[in-house]
């Protein structure tokens, strides 16, 4: 495949041949042709630096850490902590001890809701979340506020997909005890203004959860900057394992929560009278953590900084304009989702034809999407649609490979009259 595209869009900051190199998976053919992967908002494909890792890791170190007092347990704790370290400058947290390792997004806000909703969420206070969250920042709220009696909120958005600003210091009352906020809409692409969400909160002494899913491979994140109480994301979305994933919190929130899980590892002392927990972070790291995860995803983390976060998105940005001037020129098809400030993710119907029918005829053109409702059932009822086809890109991907998703959209139009 030429991947340096006639349309001449790559930037010279990105040497684009190269880091598809890197990735195993994109040279590989499905049903005869070149792989399309376009899916990238429900999982990001993994460099051979992170494949690497997790084997040499496997071959060569692999035992439990902490308390070892054998070699390999102490390699692989070294591993574990330097991982949570690179994290830390990733987000640019003040301390290690505000990272704390869980199994991913969803994880990490399970983990919010119940610890901090166990210290200060009661009857009749307020919980207020978005009309564009993912059903893992909504129904965690939803269990919180069923079990202490509490009100769920939501802040809606408009029909270009942008969150009506305007109405959140209305929405924020004394009763309200935390926003949780997607950073970006792994359905319409917004880029949400976390900023000005955080300091509107703020200035009523509301603490802010953001859900990074999407967000965190969008330009560079500085959790002081954005001021955010706690950042969540997934390893598997910025190219990295599946199944580790972080919570930043600041310390003064994670000192007064709770535990949520109680096991190995997040205890000082233990006795059948009472138990005692452990210093952060390891107050909410119960059993054995996936410290072979929190390495591939420290190998992640470096090589997109390697590359640039600020440099990727600015691609994927073009990427982005070029991907949405070429649907928009296909006769019937609509998109959802046209926020000013978008992420490279693109949600769309061809008329009359249902989603699943579109991804499956792509499919078999060796083009990757998603369709469905893309756990955002509520987006999908403000559309009054079924579902729709989502592609959504990363750096890797070309020009040229638009322009192939294009050409089989037209096919697909065809096959139904």
């Amino acid at each position: 495949m030429d991947f340096n595209s006639t349309n001449n869009h790559q930037p010279s900051t990105i040497n684009l041949i190269q880091r598809r190199s890197d990735f195993p998976i994109l040279s590989r053919e499905v049903f005869g042709r070149p792989l399309v992967y376009f899916d990238n908002g429900a999982t990001t494909q993994k460099p051979l630096c992170v494949l690497q890792t997790i084997e040499r890791f496997y071959r060569e170190i692999n035992a439990n850490i902490h308390r070892g007092v054998h070699k390999l347990s102490e390699e692989s704790t070294r591993e574990y902590e330097n991982a949570r370290e690179v994290v830390r400058k990733f987000l640019n947290a003040r301390k290690t001890s505000e990272i704390i390792f869980t199994s991913g997004t969803t994880a990490s806000i399970n983990l919010v809701a119940y610890s901090f909703g166990e210290v200060f969420v009661h009857q009749g206070d307020e919980v207020l979340v978005t009309e564009m969250e993912h059903h893992s920042n909504i129904v965690p709220w939803q269990l919180l506020c069923e079990r202490k009696g509490a009100t769920l909120k939501v802040l809606p958005f408009d029909s270009n997909g942008a969150l009506m600003l305007n109405k959140l210091p209305e929405l924020l009352t004394p009763k309200t005890r935390i926003v949780a906020v997607t950073q970006v809409s792994n359905t319409l692409g917004t880029v949400n203004p976390i900023a000005e969400i955080v300091r509107i909160a703020h200035s009523q002494n509301i603490p802010v959860l953001v859900d990074g899913a999407q967000g965190v491979k969008h330009g560079k994140i500085d959790v002081q900057q954005l001021d955010a109480d706690f950042y969540a994301f997934s390893g598997h979305k910025i190219y990295g394992p599946t199944g580790i994933g972080v919570l930043y919190g600041k310390e003064e929130w994670l000192e007064r929560m709770v535990p949520w899980q109680g096991g190995g590892d997040m205890i000082a002392t233990v006795s059948f009278a009472k138990t005692t927990f452990n210093e952060l972070p390891f107050k909410f790291e119960a059993g054995t953590a996936n410290y072979i995860g929190a390495a591939g995803l420290a190998t992640a983390l470096n090589y997109y900084s390697s590359i640039g976060p600020d440099i990727a998105t600015a691609y994927e940005d073009e990427l982005l304009k070029y991907a949405t001037t070429k649907l928009k020129e296909i006769d019937g098809l609509t998109i959802y989702g046209n926020a000013p400030e978008k992420a490279a993710i693109i949600s769309f119907l061809l008329n009359g034809i249902h989603p699943y029918d579109t991804g499956m005829i792509l499919n078999k053109m060796g083009i990757a999407v998603r369709t469905g409702n893309h756990c955002t059932q509520p987006v999908i009822d403000h559309f009054g649609i079924d579902g729709t086809v989502r592609a959504s890109l990363a750096f890797y991907n070309t020009f040229e490979e638009v322009d192939r998703l294009v050409e089989a959209l037209h096919k697909v139009k065809e096959m139904f009259g």
